[in-house]
């Protein structure tokens, strides 16, 4: 496991007044601000952001273009197809623009990529048979954004592109070290992480920017945007589900999201929910991100995603019943060969001595190429590296990265770009084609221009507040939920507490992966829970009875009784 740095969060305001201001804790003032969130109205967007703080659609590059074309293209009557992506970004994004066009009467269809046949996003296969089918205008959702050579193979053949994605824009450096981006050459490219579009936030999902594009088009048209607010929720799914940062936009989009699927009315939604033994109404993005979104995404690794779309469309609950639980049984099995994976994918960076690489590149011929993405999460979690997962696919090799935040996989990706025949993604994550007589030299040369050093590799633990376990009510747990919801960029507050004394604690669960605790501090005893490596810290505990924790307080309900429980998320 990779080292761990603790770190307090040191940040200064005046918590007292800010408590005072919006009648809330001072605790939960400094976490606020923990979170770099500074000022009265940005705090107040942080705890209260509704329909009317978010950002004019208007304000993306490109998105009067867009709409101009669409429009005409509307008023023509011209055909249009949407290219979208297999994950659930892609998915919600291709249902949110589809949706919004029939309301239009447009002629619209979509495809989703064959993820083994067709690899990410639009391809000149698909440009090819969209124009034999008679398609005017191609829309992509969640790519497009480095299909620079696709798209200028569509204007040849006369067909009209507008793209809307979120990912990082394609780009050379000179020699002189100026960079060059390499911008499609689209009708209009509507994508705020181009360096140029004046979009407040870059961080959107590529749902929020298919659903911003929709949004300026229906007010265009003089039709009425609340028409399009029941897609929010699918908003909410695809920014949860492909792991954007709750920050800003994100964070009023989820949380308006969030209340629509609350009372949803949704066929597929609600037969999904069902499907997974959940109430809508406690569905959080917890269950978004590995309940609900995995069954998404499942089609998309080990059949087609267009399962997962005639789910979202369907209308009659006998039909969603039978494709809900299709894609529940998808998903098991995806569990179970990653399962697998993943201890092959250690045995082989144990038994060839990569534990000491800077970034671990694992070829796994065998691997479903739709599970290396996983399988490399996994494992960087497990070593605390930069971790790519490459499969042997039908053209060569395939591959996706899982990075740490000193470890730009894109940038990383595109020092080597000659030995690859296709890549794109993010910092913290990207896919890649390759040769297969090219895997060594790119283990090899991603090693040596890592640029990493030895502190970049520890975990830092970032703790908002030291604080006695005692100070801790149900009250104040409860006043805590005004910071969620919580994940990437908003992880639930943690808190720390020296030298509690451990009077019991056991091993529980059918395989024993839960261990619970009793800790006491003079003032009080503490019912504990830790969720990790329990027999680590079995071992641990036979030689220390005193541990320093981390943690975060809940309320715990059981047969209609309530009390305060702490997790342990970290101990010494």
């Amino acid at each position: 496991m990779p080292e761990e740095k603790w770190v307090q969060s040191m940040k200064k305001a005046d918590f007292q007044a800010i408590g005072r201001e919006f009648h809330i804790d001072p605790v939960i003032a400094r976490i606020i601000r923990n979170r770099d969130v500074e000022g009265q109205e940005a705090i107040r967007k942080f705890l209260y952001g509704s329909w009317d703080d978010l950002y004019s659609p208007w304000d993306m590059k490109d998105m009067d273009k867009a709409v101009s074309v669409i429009e005409k293209k509307l008023r023509e009557g011209a055909v249009l197809r949407i290219i979208g992506d297999y994950d659930i970004d892609g998915v919600c994004a291709t249902y949110i623009l589809k949706r919004a066009l029939k309301k239009l009467g447009a002629k619209v269809d979509y495809r989703i990529p064959d993820r083994i046949k067709d690899g990410y996003g639009i391809n000149e296969a698909m440009i090819r048979q969209a124009a034999a089918d008679g398609v005017d205008t191609i829309l992509t959702c969640d790519n497009g954004i480095s299909a620079g050579e696709q798209i200028r193979l569509a204007n040849e053949l006369g067909l009209t592109v507008v793209v809307t994605d979120h990912h990082e824009v394609p780009f050379t450096r000179k020699e002189t070290g100026e960079i060059q981006y390499l911008i499609p050459d689209a009708a209009a490219v509507v994508d705020p992480k181009q360096a140029d579009c004046p979009y407040p936030y870059k961080g959107l999902c590529g749902a929020a920017v298919a659903y911003k594009a929709m949004e300026a088009l229906y007010g265009h048209l003089g039709r009425d945007r609340a028409e399009l607010r029941d897609m929010m929720q699918f908003v909410a799914m695809a920014t949860v589900g492909d792991v954007m940062d709750l920050t800003d936009e994100n964070r009023i989009l989820l949380r308006l999201g969030l209340e629509l699927i609350h009372h949803t009315d949704h066929v597929g939604l609600s037969v999904l929910c069902s499907a997974c033994g959940l109430d809508r109404k406690d569905v959080s993005p917890y269950h978004i991100g590995f309940v609900l979104g995995p069954c998404l995404n499942a089609t998309g690794r080990l059949d087609s995603a267009a399962r997962a779309l005639r789910l979202l469309e369907a209308e009659r609950w006998e039909d969603a019943i039978v494709l809900a639980q299709e894609l529940r049984d998808l998903n098991d099995s995806r569990k179970t060969m990653t399962a697998a994976n993943v201890e092959a994918a250690m045995e082989l960076v144990e038994s060839r001595h990569m534990t000491e690489d800077r970034v671990l590149v694992v070829y796994l011929p065998g691997c479903h190429e739709s599970l290396a993405g996983i399988v490399a999460g996994r494992l960087r979690e497990h070593y605390g590296k930069p971790t790519f997962v490459l499969t042997k696919g039908e053209d060569g090799v395939k591959g996706s990265g899982r990075s740490i935040e000193a470890y730009s996989m894109f940038e990383k990706l595109q020092e080597c770009r000659d030995l690859l025949t296709r890549f794109g993604g993010h910092p913290m994550a990207a896919g890649l084609s390759m040769k297969e007589e090219y895997v060594d030299e790119l283990r090899r040369r991603l090693n040596e221009q890592s640029g990493l050093k030895p502190e970049d590799y520890v975990v830092r633990v970032s703790i908002d507040v030291p604080m006695p376990m005692h100070y801790v009510t149900e009250g104040f747990v409860e006043q805590l939920e005004v910071l969620a919801p919580f994940g990437k960029a908003n992880p639930r507050p943690l808190f720390a507490q020296r030298s509690l004394r451990v009077t019991h604690y056991q091993a529980v669960g059918k395989n024993r992966n839960v261990m619970k605790l009793s800790l006491a501090d003079g003032r009080g005893t503490y019912n504990a829970v830790y969720f990790g490596e329990t027999e680590a810290m079995e071992k641990f505990l036979e030689e220390h009875d005193v541990i320093t924790v981390v943690y975060y307080p809940e309320i715990n309900e059981y047969m209609g009784r309530r009390s305060l429980q702490f997790v342990i998320r970290h101990y010494r």
